[in-house]
């Protein structure tokens, strides 16, 4: 990891604590309204973590379904660089693409990242894969039916990794379903980490 790409993170942090201050001031009645302009990370320790499922298992087919802002993105892409990989990334809006397309250049990492703009579940059809790693954070609703599309795209000892699992508290429902979907695929191994807002680690015999 260089210089250019702590300088990334670290921005994107000092970002992210503003906006919990930020959040934290809002009415209940306009957090919701204003969800989408938040950064909303999976934080420090769980970016790491993600980085270092990919460098050691040597992971070079890299989706991320949920870009958002691309701090995820930045994490993966600095993975696939040590691994000589590459991530494909799924992202609903365009303007959060080109934030995230620039804070990759500016970590020399945008060459690592092919984003695809639309529906994440019309995206993710039209790839063929294998895919070696996979990251799921977008909408929660969203959970089951791409992992249903993903699931048969899953590389032999591919891992699957799925964000807030634990927190908010408002998704708790929608992310024990997803984990119940999860664990009911014979093939699919999983365990819960309290990592970050919680993370669902599976992985594809």
């Amino acid at each position: 990891m260089n210089d250019a790409f702590r300088r990334v993170i670290a921005d994107y942090e000092a970002r992210a604590r503003r906006e919990e201050d930020l959040w934290a001031s809002l009415p209940e009645e306009e957090r919701e309204a204003r969800r989408d302009e938040m950064l909303l990370p999976v934080g420090h320790a769980a970016g790491s973590l993600m980085n270092l499922l990919i460098r050691e298992s040597g992971a070079r087919r890299i989706l991320e379904v949920g870009s958002s802002y691309g701090y995820s993105t930045a994490w993966l892409a600095e993975a696939a660089r040590a691994v000589e990989g590459r991530v494909i990334s799924l992202e609903l809006s365009r303007a959060k693409t080109e934030y995230a397309h620039a804070q990759l250049a500016r970590a020399g990492l945008e060459g690592y990242v092919e984003f695809r703009v639309g529906d994440a579940r019309a995206s993710l059809a039209a790839l063929t894969g294998p895919f070696d790693f996979a990251l799921i954070d977008l909408w929660k609703d969203l959970y089951i039916p791409v992992f249903d599309l993903l699931h048969p795209k899953l590389a032999a000892g591919a891992l699957v990794l799925a964000d807030n699992m634990l927190h908010p508290e408002s998704f708790r429902a929608l992310a024990q379903a997803y984990r119940a979907r999860v664990r009911t695929a014979a093939d699919m191994s999983s365990v819960l980490l309290a990592v970050g807002n919680g993370l669902e680690l599976s992985r594809y015999r």
